[in-house]
């Protein structure tokens, strides 16, 4: 089959409005508080690419979607996770924090402990190609997870989403003032960066790995440090992701793609229809949990496109100057295209986020939800620019581009 490029972004959201839905204006919403609030900042809705994009279409046969019976998700009973949708044995294992841990992609690192347990996977750029991890565990608790790494910056912003208590190994001197500056620090912060070390961290030499890859926790040992701090109880969540057992009427069936994430490889995603999840793959080595030498899967891959913005400090700053890489600022706050994969077929949509403690929720208009599948789900994080390649029927390659330079 011929290879068509195309660029995905919000155009392909308007796309929908002419189904006779209507997709709202880009929301404000609030810049990441302060324990000692300056003046009330706005933070600025990401914009739209400056070419002319065009999205993948809808369905093969361009059919409207269905009108969803409900406009946004309902309170969940007590004993379903909001964060998977999955009905727990008791209610009382929800009565806990979410905790989010900071968890390497590099090669070295692999294969990680404790992925497969977690409700969500955030993959996102840290710096110079390299994708890191953001997991965040409220269903489950790993006996393991690892090995943990430096935060971003856009952990500012998930541990909120989620009311989750975070962990991690360190930060730059840019991303830690932030962090301190931040309405998490210092309560819903674990780091060795800010005092919390061995009990909730610990080294677990592994043979042929590096030191910087040895070192791990998991949920249950960071729920004693929030033991202490008295937070450890269920959050409220004024949001909430749509759960399903049914999908969506049409789509575009797809049963593979891939996301070229330059230095940590490309992150590859092939539907089993025989267990109805996701399995992937890095640069067509397939992703295993070290706890359990199974298959990485997801019930749910989601690609959100957001603002990608290079930063005025730097993460890395190894050889000469010109070697050297900004901290990226990803935006994700307000609205953007997204893109669902599920039981083999992807959705085109958006996705928003109001205020600060908002989760990401996706939509194909105003009013119509995207349900998720009942399970866990990974979160592919891309910039704007994205674009997308027609492998073959069904299969799809993206591209990663747009990152704003810093100064720009």
């Amino acid at each position: 089959m011929h290879k068509r490029t195309r660029f995905l972004g919000l155009l392909g959201i308007v796309a929908l409005l002419i189904v006779g839905c209507s997709t709202p204006p880009p929301p404000e919403a609030t810049a990441t508080p302060t324990r000692t609030p300056p003046p009330q900042e706005t933070a600025v809705a990401a914009p739209a690419p400056t070419s002319t994009p065009t999205l993948l279409p809808a369905t093969p046969t361009e059919t409207a979607p269905p009108t969803p019976a409900v406009a946004e998700a309902t309170p969940l009973p007590l004993d379903v996770n909001p964060f998977t949708g999955e009905k727990m044995e008791s209610a009382e294992v929800l009565n806990r924090i979410p905790i989010a841990i900071k968890v390497a992609n590099d090669s070295g690192a692999r294969p990680q402990s404790g992925l497969n347990s977690a409700d969500l996977v955030f993959e996102h750029f840290a710096e110079g190609g390299i994708t890191r991890f953001t997991t965040v565990f409220y269903g489950k608790e790993p006996e393991q997870v690892g090995p943990v790494r430096s935060g971003r910056l856009i952990d500012l912003e998930l541990p909120a989403m989620y009311g989750a208590f975070f962990g991690y190994s360190g930060s730059s001197m840019g991303v830690k003032e932030r962090i301190r500056n931040s309405d998490l620090f210092p309560t819903y912060i674990a780091s060795p960066d800010f005092g919390a070390g061995q009990t909730y961290f610990y080294r677990v030499p592994r043979e042929g790995k590096l030191w910087e890859h040895t070192l791990f926790t998991n949920p249950a040992v960071l729920r004693q440090l929030a033991d202490e701090r008295e937070i450890n109880k269920r959050p409220e969540f004024p949001r909430l992701m749509t759960f399903s057992e049914t999908p969506l009427e049409g789509g575009t069936p797809i049963d593979y793609f891939d996301i070229n994430y330059n230095s940590s490889g490309k992150a590859e995603w092939t539907y089993d229809p025989a267990s109805g999840y996701w399995q992937r793959a890095t640069s067509g080595v397939t992703q295993k949990d070290a706890l359990t030498s199974e298959t990485l899967t997801a019930a749910n891959v989601i690609i959100v496109y957001a603002h990608h913005v290079e930063t005025d400090f730097w993460e890395e700053m190894i050889g000469n100057t010109s070697n050297w890489k900004h901290s990226i600022e990803i935006q994700v706050w307000g609205t953007g295209p997204t893109l669902v994969f599920r039981d083999g077929v992807m959705q085109n949509g958006y996705w928003e986020r109001h205020e600060r403690n908002h989760m990401l929720t996706f939509w194909v208009a105003e009013g119509h939800p995207i349900p998720l599948k009942v399970g866990n789900t990974w979160l592919q994080m891309v910039p704007l620019g994205t674009t997308s390649e027609e492998i073959k029927e069904g299969q799809l390659h993206f591209t990663p581009t747009g990152v704003v330079p810093f100064g720009r």
